[in-house]
């Protein structure tokens, strides 16, 4: 069974950028970019593609990257490309900028109704900057499919999919009717390097650029216009820490000294 797989990968800020370099604007509840760091493509969307290639590896079929937001640079959201995907698709407008969890689902929604025929549909298990892990449900529950979080394995046959999916002490095995949202989780397994080729190929390929009216919504209902939820405040937290050295004549008197004073702190 030949499958027809659409993976919506978001271009965020790197996560590996280091924490000083995190700036929070809290006059306007926003973050500031850290100079001279490259967004990336999430690290969890880079295994929702990896899933979606393993299927096709296995079954055959196609798969489309999907990927929503303003000033989306081309040389990240081609990683997809590059990887191996067939085709990407862009939602690219200022309106889509600054959504919450349900008007970016609803925009990737409509964008995946444009799209037509799908049998999966593949997101990360969160994306690396907000951590929300609700986009991939909310696109479930807009286009009225079932949906399964946290796939380490996908199997497909039969109509269906069969999925290992992880919890606190392991992972269950569940089944599901296709056509169907699975949020893929790290546990996965590392995404495949693009080789040279892939990447030559995603140089050459364009995607397609879509705005609000290319999928039939209005400005209104997508991006900050859109929004459900209010962000009251953004801030760094401020964490504070002391230090005191446990000393002795010899290490056993160090100890004993150590095990004196955390009883005295009440931590033993």
């Amino acid at each position: 069974m030949a499958v027809n797989m659409i993976v919506c990968c978001k271009q965020v800020i790197d996560p590996e950028a280091p924490p000083a370099s995190f700036k929070v604007d809290t006059a306007s509840n926003k973050v500031t970019p850290p100079a001279g760091v490259p967004p990336v493509i999430s690290p969890f969307d880079e295994n929702a593609v990896e899933a979606a290639l393993r299927v096709r590896d296995a079954q055959g079929g196609k798969i489309t990257a999907l990927s929503l937001g303003p000033n989306l640079q081309r040389d990240v959201v081609k990683k997809p490309l590059a990887m191996g995907a067939d085709e990407l698709v862009l939602l690219e407008d200022e309106a889509f900028a600054e959504g919450d969890s349900y008007s970016i689902a609803y925009a990737l929604a409509m964008a995946i109704k444009k799209i037509g025929e799908y049998d999966l549909i593949l997101c990360g298990r969160q994306s690396a900057d907000w951590d929300g892990g609700q986009v991939g449900s909310g696109i479930a529950e807009l286009l009225g499919i079932p949906s399964v979080t946290l796939a380490k394995k996908i199997e497909i046959g039969d109509g269906k999919a069969k999925i290992e999916r992880v919890t606190a002490d392991g992972y269950e095995v569940v089944e599901v009717s296709l056509p169907a949202l699975v949020s893929v989780s790290n546990e996965l397994g590392e995404p495949r390097y693009p080789a040279i080729k892939g990447i030559m190929a995603a140089k050459r390929k364009e995607p397609a650029v879509w705005g609000p009216g290319d999928i039939g919504v209005d400005a209104s209902q997508i991006g900050a216009e859109g929004r459900k939820a209010k962000l009251v405040k953004l801030f760094q937290p401020v964490k504070e820490g002391e230090c005191e050295l446990i000393e002795g004549e010899s290490p056993e008197e160090a100890g004993v000294n150590l095990a004196l004073r955390l009883r005295e702190i009440k931590v033993l």
